[in-house]
């Protein structure tokens, strides 16, 4: 099986769950970092690989990890997951059940990357012309981030869409026509 489709499946499952017990929402703010790959996890890993400790304390110590709630949806779902050899897929899982949830509720992930820090009205007029471009019913989530290779200006990722106005780009394209 590849490794996509084993975080798929999990994360339909876990999906399903949530809904039954209405926890779609909690559990996906639960992964978010999980998802972003958090802190602790790289130092965790030996632990949830190592046989001489028990299923229950690596679920525990990953529950923990995340915050998620003991003996919860989210705390007895990552404890499936260890019993089931499955532990190197959490973070893929994590990420697939965010994807899920998002295209479920018409929600858009906005990543905007600029060479320093935007004033906030700026990257709110960014988001109002994406909001404009895609219709008042889908709600975004935006993300922003500092990258100073850009040198100038910014560069907005929107799913698989990616939009680059940074003077990093406009250098690359003069280049390339220099050179053709």
């Amino acid at each position: 099986m590849n490794d996509g489709l084993i975080p798929r499946r999990y994360a339909k499952a876990l999906y399903k769950l949530a809904l039954e017990t209405g926890e779609t929402s909690q559990l996906y703010e639960q992964l978010k970092p999980l998802a972003r790959g958090i802190k602790g996890l790289d130092s965790l890993k030996s632990a949830l690989l190592d046989p001489e400790i028990s299923d229950e304390q690596k679920g525990a110590s990953m529950s923990r990890l995340i915050g998620a709630e003991s003996g919860g949806s989210l705390d007895r779902f990552i404890l499936l997951v260890i019993r089931r050899g499955r532990v190197e897929y959490l973070r893929k899982i994590a990420l697939a059940y965010l994807e899920l949830y998002r295209d479920e509720n018409n929600i858009a992930k906005v990543e905007i990357t600029t060479a320093t820090e935007m004033p906030r009205h700026q990257i709110d007029d960014i988001v109002n012309v994406i909001r404009k471009q895609f219709g008042q019913d889908i709600t975004l989530e935006v993300e922003t981030a500092i990258d100073p290779s850009l040198i100038g200006g910014f560069a907005v990722k929107i799913g698989d869409l990616l939009l680059d106005a940074s003077v990093k780009n406009e250098l690359n394209k003069l280049r390339l026509e220099l050179h053709s």
